[in-house]
């Protein structure tokens, strides 16, 4: 399909379908050239105009190119422009892209690494503390050490201790909208994350519809504090700031008093945010939210939005608080509205999203008024699946075509949908989806631990948090949460997947057929008062 150049169409706000089919690359480059001195990116550490986004991005794409044939190429950046840049240098190469979370530990880097047969690491000098030479070394431990290294350090670029100092490459084949130019991750129920093929219309198309569900005009700046890598972050810091040609406002780690600053500095209008965030931003002591007056959209989701607090952040910002339901794999299944009531802002879902053609799978309720039962859709916003992944494809696909959520929900006769239940054995604590099948892994690893049960226990600030209740191998006489989580550190385990509670149980409560009692486990619990002091036994 020929494209109508980008500088002879409306603005995307006012035809937001019509910018679906346009790469990511190419509103780079024309905002390089229409708005070279503007700013794309804002942080602490500065400000990356349009003109820096772009060749930061060839460079990016001239250091991966001078590598010769790579299949697969992990980014492990900060939640920073140097993360969306790079994804762009290696759309323009042509070289799939691993997205990889700034806050994975060694352990799943490597797993992702080697799943997706990533040879080429692209990363910072340090992350999070950590510097390169350490992360290079837990990486040969286990058997993953990248054939390069590629460091993006502010708008440099180094491969292998060499600076690049390129112009603009010619790439070998830039993706298309439609090819699958992207893997990130996703915590499943079931063995470690698996990698989820993605495509950049289908964001687009995400993005367009939050355009229109939020009433978007041209002026708008974008709070985008979510992880970039995964889906809520990708449509909000990645694709909507290049579609619009504004402005985003992101953080190499979330502050909440650092996030207020810097709405109220540059007047942001549209926040993007998990509950648990914003939530902090409403309990921060020092900082009032109310001094970010130019927002007024916030975008949430990734966990249960909890309609009090939702209903102070309208009060407190006069913001209204809008979100999607939907997973890294469907995209999104329904949406609210700034037309929407109150209770259907913040007390559902919202509304079915027509074009995704939302169906619940058999077993559940049909017919009119309320339908309950498993989700599943088919429509633009889709994934294509799973990396290299059958079995795990078999699961998430019917046999006709569509794909399952992993949720219970009940959609009224007006179309809007509430989760009621959950299929999926998943912890999610502060908007982070935390597979307890994968936890449950890592932890019967420790020599001292026979069985273990991960379950999440009620928490007013994330959600939920994380639990292990264990049985101790014959002659151990106790294991302490902070001896467990040292020895968890110790084999690279990213932070959100060590335990914050953990109870010793003297036999762990079994099902019928021989499987670990999971309700059972809650209820024990959350009706015990706190941490075992010294990790012995449970004798209840």
């Amino acid at each position: 399909m020929e494209h109508v150049p980008l500088a002879d169409l409306p603005g995307f706000t006012v035809d937001p379908e019509a910018y679906t089919g346009y790469a990511v690359g190419d509103l780079v480059r024309h905002w390089a050239r229409t708005r070279a001195d503007e700013p794309a990116y804002i942080s602490l550490a500065g400000t990356t105009t349009w003109a820096d986004y772009d060749r930061l991005a060839d460079r990016v794409c001239a250091a991966l190119l001078s590598l010769g044939e790579i299949p697969a190429v992990a980014v492990y950046l900060p939640d920073t422009m140097e993360f969306h840049a790079t994804l762009v240098g290696a759309y323009r190469a042509g070289i799939l892209a691993v997205a990889v979370g700034a806050r994975s530990g060694p352990a799943e880097v490597a797993h992702l690494m080697s799943a997706s047969g990533s040879t080429v690491l692209v990363t910072a000098r340090e992350n999070r503390g950590v510097p390169v030479s350490d992360l290079s070394e837990e990486l040969r431990a286990r058997h993953t050490a990248p054939a390069h290294l590629v460091i993006v350090d502010g708008l440099q670029v180094g491969t292998d201790g060499t600076v690049e100092h390129a112009g603009r490459p010619a790439p070998v084949r830039e993706f298309s909208v439609d090819d699958v130019c992207l893997l990130n991750s996703t915590s499943g129920t079931t063995g470690r994350p698996k990698l989820v093929m993605q495509t950049q219309r289908r964001w687009s198309a995400f993005a367009a519809i939050a355009c229109r569900n939020a009433q978007m005009d041209a002026r708008e700046i974008v709070a985008a504090f979510v992880p970039a890598p995964f889906g809520f972050g990708l449509w909000t810091s990645h694709f909507l700031p290049a579609l619009l040609g504004r402005p985003a406002l992101v953080m190499h780690r979330f502050d909440p008093a650092v996030a207020i600053d810097l709405m109220a500095e540059y007047r942001a209008t549209i926040l993007a945010c998990v509950s648990t965030q914003f939530r902090m931003m409403l309990q921060t002591p020092d900082r009032a939210v109310s001094r970010a007056d130019a927002l007024r959209i916030m975008f949430t989701g990734g966990e249960a939005v909890p309609y009090a607090e939702a209903r102070r952040f309208e009060e407190t910002t006069g913001a209204l608080v809008l979100q999607f339901y939907g997973s890294n794999e469907t995209g999104a299944a329904s949406a609210t509205t700034v037309h929407d009531d109150e209770e259907t802002r913040l007390g559902t879902g919202g509304r079915l999203i027509e074009a995704m053609n939302v169906r619940i799978l058999e077993g559940g309720t049909r017919g009119p008024g309320v339908r309950r039962g498993q989700p599943a859709v088919r429509g633009p916003l889709m994934s294509p699946g799973y990396w290299n992944d059958d079995a795990a494809n078999a699961e998430l696909f019917t046999d006709d075509g569509w794909i399952r959520l992993g949720d219970i929900v009940e959609v009224d006769d007006s179309d809007r949908l509430r989760v009621v239940g959950r299929l999926a054995d998943l912890i999610i604590r502060g908007g982070k989806n935390i597979s307890a099948l994968e936890v449950e892994d890592f932890i019967r690893e420790h020599p001292a631990v026979e069985m273990v049960a991960a379950v999440g226990v009620p928490d007013p600030l994330f959600g939920e948090r994380l639990c292990a209740a264990v049985t101790l191998v014959p002659g151990t006489d106790q294991l302490s949460l902070a001896d467990l989580n040292a020895w968890l550190r110790a084999q690279g385990i990213t932070r959100e997947y060590l335990p914050e509670r953990l109870r010793v149980l003297e036999s762990m409560p079994l099902a019928p057929g021989g499987k670990i009692a999971k309700a059972q486990v809650e209820q024990l619990v959350e009706t015990s008062a706190g941490d075992d002091d010294d990790g012995r036994r449970n004798q209840r």
